[in-house]
């Protein structure tokens, strides 16, 4: 993952169709997410990355660069607090993950790698969303967790 490539072109190059300009009277989130979008991969901040991870924009090409982040500085603070852009990167949806599994592995030894004091310090509930996303993704086919036992067929 350290080669990462298209960092001289932006999200709106990669991420088609390009998105215009936002509507005059668009929220200052919007603005901004328009704005990342505009701005070179490798421009692209914790700030830039925890915003679009949390907004789920363009992740095949934001998360490579979140979780490279992510392995030097597993508690960054991006905006709000250490830690923010981790919380942010692990509550992605599974199907993100799993067209990028060898960034997930990445992210999961970062996971796994946190000292218990420093969980202790995130916000209520990160040790829970951590836990959850550290667990080995099910196999294909299964949705739930546990092992099954499988069931005789109904007679009649």
């Amino acid at each position: 993952m350290d080669q990462l490539p298209h960092l001289d072109r932006t999200l709106d190059a990669l991420d088609p169709p390009r998105w215009g300009p936002p509507a005059a009277d668009a929220t200052h989130l919007v603005r901004t997410v328009h704005a990342a979008r505009r701005l070179p991969l490798g421009e692209l901040g914790p700030v830039e990355l925890r915003l679009l991870v949390s907004q789920r924009v363009a992740l095949p090409y934001v998360l490579p660069l979140a979780v490279r982040l992510l392995r030097a500085e597993p508690l960054l603070d991006a905006f709000f607090y250490p830690g923010d852009l981790l919380l942010a990167t692990v509550g992605v949806p599974a199907a993100a993950w799993a067209a990028l599994p060898e960034v997930a592995a990445e992210l999961r030894a970062v996971v796994a790698a946190l000292p218990g004091a420093a969980v202790a310090e995130l916000p209520r509930g990160a040790a829970e969303r951590l836990v959850r996303f550290a667990a080995p993704p099910a196999p294909p086919g299964r949705t739930g967790g546990g092992p099954t036992t499988p069931t005789a067929p109904r007679t009649r």
